[in-house]
């Protein structure tokens, strides 16, 4: 095998493909990359047994052949060479040099025979989505994905496809995120997808928010095409909970609020908190303010901001990072807060609209 290409477009490559490869492997090729150069390009292939992802670069291929190389190694070769043309070259004896300019290294290369056959997938084509409105649906909900093992069908997102719209949904016990968005789907289909594929898809879509996202799924795999990257992975088996039958309906007080003036007063008072001290806000929904107060053996802080409340008055207890998580994530300059009493789930909604729905759950206080 023998190419040249530039090197910026093959360090792009490099580094995508990458986030499919293990880094540390009883298996050395896991840790390696796939090479093929044919005709005019060559394709680069990372593989985890989990997760694969595919690119391919224009390059002139002088002698076409495949092989595998340590990701890392030639991420790192490649990533300082100094810019321009790069050559790739491997003899039979599986040494393989990399060139550009003056700079020359010499890795050994492993057969391209033991790389593990990528599955057939066999995934019909779902939707189509714009980049923009994909990124914005996992980035909102990324944050309440489950890190428990014991629930591994919480460690991943739920999408659930109908022909007019695309819910994707993440909680872990403590909070539930919900982004809902209108789509024309071919398929009627529910998938839970790893939190780890959905957060390297959202790293490789493309900058064009109007650039499409092609996504094909059947009961087993989901295929991500997007920007000259094919991102395949396998879904994650088990049951979702159902998440709409732990959304209160109705609620007792309502709450309008500045997303900025409560992140502001939720950070002063997280000053007190740390990993040790883990106390919970006691947040006040009363008359035309809300009232936040905490207490650990660093200190004691009380901070309030107006806010436009209806019904009941309430005294809520909050962990504070789950409720900044929501309210950093609702992207609005206000937020509507329902509750029913100070132990059922809290919603945080748009203030017009559905563009998402956030359930945060309260904190017993020790004295309650």
């Amino acid at each position: 095998m023998k190419i040249l290409c530039d090197k910026t477009l093959l360090s792009a490559a490099i580094d995508g493909v990458s986030k499919a490869v293990t880094p540390r492997s009883a298996t050395p090729v896991l840790e390696g990359i796939l090479l093929k150069a044919e005709g005019f390009q060559l394709t680069l292939t990372g593989y985890d047994m989990e997760m694969s992802i595919v690119t391919t670069i224009e390059a002139n291929v002088t002698e076409p052949g495949e092989l595998v190389l340590n990701a890392k190694l030639l991420s790192d070769m490649v990533r300082r060479m100094p810019s321009g043309q790069v050559e790739i070259s491997a003899g039979e004896t599986g040494k393989t040099s990399i060139r550009s300019g003056v700079a020359q290294f010499e890795i050994q290369s492993m057969p391209a025979s033991d790389f593990p056959e990528l599955p057939n997938a066999g995934a019909e084509q779902t939707l189509t989505i714009k980049t923009g409105v994909l990124r914005e649906m996992i980035d909102r909900t990324l944050y309440a994905v489950s890190q428990d093992e014991k629930k591994p069908a919480h460690t991943g997102e739920l999408f659930e496809i109908t022909p007019d719209k695309l819910t994707v949904v993440a909680l872990d016990g403590y909070r539930l995120a919900v982004v809902e968005r209108p789509v024309q789907a071919a398929k009627e289909i529910r998938i839970i997808v790893p939190s780890k594929t959905m957060t390297e898809v959202s790293h490789l879509l493309p900058n064009d928010e109007e650039e499409d996202v092609h996504i094909c799924a059947n009961r087993r795999y989901v295929v991500f095409i997007t920007a000259g990257y094919t991102i395949m992975s396998r879904l994650i088996e088990g049951e979702f909970l159902n998440y709409r039958n732990v959304i209160p309906d109705g609620s007792r007080t309502q709450v309008v609020i500045d997303t900025k003036a409560f992140i502001s007063t939720i950070e002063r008072a997280s000053l007190i908190i740390t990993e040790r001290l883990k106390n919970p806000l006691r947040i006040a929904f009363t008359g035309e303010k809300v009232v936040v107060r905490c207490q650990t053996s660093l200190g004691r802080v009380v901070d309030e901001f107006a806010a436009q409340c209806q019904g009941e008055e309430v005294e809520v207890g909050f962990n504070n990072r789950y409720l900044l998580d929501a309210l950093r994530n609702a992207r609005t300059e206000q937020v509507k807060i329902e509750m029913s009493g100070p132990l059922s789930p809290v919603k945080v909604l748009p203030v017009e609209g559905n563009d998402f729905l956030y359930l945060v759950l309260p904190v017993r206080f020790k004295n309650d």
